[in-house]
């Protein structure tokens, strides 16, 4: 196993839930963890609104670009992480890791839309991440 723990983020797109995930991550744990993050139907763009939310709490995800899932990472990688109720990821049989599934606040369903929508699905994915980069550091 790598001596670095590796987690992968994963949810359809690819363009805004699983990639604010893998910048926070980034984000909080530095070279101490190997964020990667993919989507089950990768999409063309990052979403702008996942973008500026980040942004707004000093977090640079600009750089992305949405990506399909890498079976070797599927393996590999210690933590799968599904955000959201979409997407679907089964690990292979001879994967290292884990996989776990988070529900992400949804405020669209609460007629929460724009900015403030994704200012609580940001804060919300930043809950999770933090708790999860505490745990995988044993922080």
């Amino acid at each position: 196993m790598q001596s670095t723990p590796q987690v992968l983020f994963i949810c359809v797109r690819n363009s805004g839930k699983s990639q604010m995930a893998a910048a926070l991550a980034q984000h909080h744990a530095g070279e101490r963890l190997d964020v990667f993050s993919a989507g089950t139907e990768p999409g063309a763009s990052l979403n702008q609104q996942s973008v500026e939310a980040l942004a707004e709490v000093g977090v640079d995800m600009a750089k992305g670009q949405p990506k399909p899932i890498n079976g070797e990472l599927l393996r590999s990688a210690d933590r799968v992480i599904v955000l959201g109720q979409e997407a679907r990821v089964d690990l292979p049989a001879d994967a290292s890791g884990t996989l776990e599934q988070w529900l992400i606040d949804e405020p669209s369903e609460r007629g929460v839309e724009g900015m403030e929508r994704m200012r609580l699905v940001r804060d919300d994915i930043d809950a999770k991440v933090r708790n999860l980069v505490a745990e995988m550091l044993k922080l």
